[in-house]
């Protein structure tokens, strides 16, 4: 735990407050002079900057928690200034959420806040005093004070426009909901397990292994799901929970097409934000896990086919346009959603049958109890609503095709993804 100042000097404080006021007031006519004013300030003096940086850490600090009220989480105010900034304010960034992360115990975090603060080395301090803090952090990305100073008027008016958003879990000092907020010294064994998979299929070069590993992956989650289901039923807390995953350019719609289709065959839902580069998935805890682990690792899998296909394209004397992999990305969705679905009936109808797969793949461990389908009937009543109410009415949109060879080479790349196994299973 770093050390905070004792005291600013409460002209240094008004100066800080005044430069990033004139700032986050400034139209965008008149930015770039705000800029110029407010950094020329802060940056005047070396004798200065080192409580500059305190009085600096002090009102980002304010800022990030006026963030957090409005519904914004560590991973959204990160990816907003990495859509929109540059690699000194994304590192700024987390810095700045690390130290208001200061003011928190662990302990009170759900589990996906704990998990984003480390994703982005944001789960503690690297300054030993906050004095010490503008000048390392010149030092650490090489700039001058003037483009620190800048850096840090642009990502603070970045953040202070932002509008309020659906919460997706409570905020730090908010009660943490049970089922959401997990261990904090890391993730399940099961988890761990299915990632582990999942990052050696992405990463061989032999398709038969992949798919191995990613039916074993996809089994394990199936079983995850329906013994949570069954064992979460009825408890106090058993209710849908949400989290968001970015979706970035290029190629927004059709990535999003594919998290809807993982989504669904989930029992979850997902509501794109796509001026904010994310996606609300509405679900319960253990079918929201699924859902960003294997949407992940079909994405690479997806990107990787696209790559491929393209360069066999373009060997053969066509160019490789962003229409073909536009449409090579929305029919690789659209063929991954009816695989996903019809795996997600499978193995349903597997574990109400008689017979639920074993680990090794073979059959004969008893069914699950009758239970089941009333449960997940419920499950998926209950997360519709949870949408309703988080978002009320939402609109759908097309998405056109203007490549027909992109469209076939997308559906036989989905056709050849790592889905086969026994059993054909996802997230359920």
């Amino acid at each position: 735990m770093n050390k905070r100042t004792s005291a600013v000097d409460p002209a240094t404080t008004e100066l800080v407050e005044q430069a990033f006021a004139g700032v986050i007031a400034a139209t965008d006519a008149g930015l770039d002079l705000a800029l110029d004013l407010g950094a020329s300030k802060l940056a005047a003096s070396a004798a200065t900057w080192p409580e500059v940086g305190s009085a600096l850490l002090a009102y980002g600090e304010a800022a990030v928690g006026r963030a957090w009220t409005r519904g914004w989480r560590p991973a959204d105010l990160a990816r907003v200034a990495r859509r929109e900034l540059g690699p000194e304010q994304v590192a700024l960034a987390a810095d700045l959420i690390a130290a208001e992360g200061r003011r928190h115990a662990v302990a009170t975090l759900d589990r996906r806040w704990v998990e984003q603060l480390r994703e982005l080395s944001a789960d503690q301090t690297w300054w030993s005093r906050d004095e010490e803090f503008l000048p390392g952090f010149t030092a650490r990305h090489r700039l001058d004070r003037f483009s620190a100073a800048t850096a840090a008027l642009e990502l603070l008016r970045l953040w202070a426009r932002l509008p309020a958003i659906t919460p997706v879990a409570p905020a730090p000092g908010e009660a943490p909901r049970e089922m959401s907020r997990g261990p904090v010294a890391g993730e399940s064994p099961m988890l761990s397990r299915i990632r582990a998979l999942l990052a050696k299929a992405e990463s061989t070069d032999f398709p038969d292994e992949a798919e191995a590993l990613t039916a074993k992956a996809q089994e394990l989650m199936a079983r995850h799901s329906i013994d949570e289901a069954l064992l979460s039923a009825g408890r106090p807390g058993d209710a849908p929970g949400a989290l968001r995953i970015g979706v970035d350019a290029p190629y927004e719609s059709p990535k999003a097409m594919l998290l809807d289709a993982v989504a669904d065959a989930n029992r979850c839902r997902a509501v794109w934000s796509k001026e904010y580069g994310f996606c609300t998935i509405v679900g319960f805890d253990a079918d929201l896990d699924a859902v960003d682990l294997l949407y992940t690792s079909l994405l690479v899998q997806a990107t990787a086919a696209m790559q491929r296909a393209g360069d066999k394209r373009h060997q053969a004397g066509a160019a490789r346009t962003k229409s073909f992999r536009q449409s090579f990305l929305v029919a690789y969705a659209i063929r991954i959603g009816e695989r996903l679905a019809a795996a997600a009936a499978q193995v349903v109808d597997e574990a109400t049958a008689g017979l639920r797969p074993r680990a090794d793949g073979s059959a004969g461990e008893p069914a699950a109890d009758e239970r089941l389908l009333p449960v997940l009937a419920a499950r998926e009543v209950a997360v519709d609503d949870a949408v309703d109410e988080m978002f009320g009415k939402l609109t759908s949109r097309r998405v056109r095709i203007a490549d027909d060879a992109g469209w076939y080479a997308g559906r036989e790349a989905a056709d050849r993804a790592s889905l086969r196994g026994r059993p054909e299973a996802v997230g359920r």
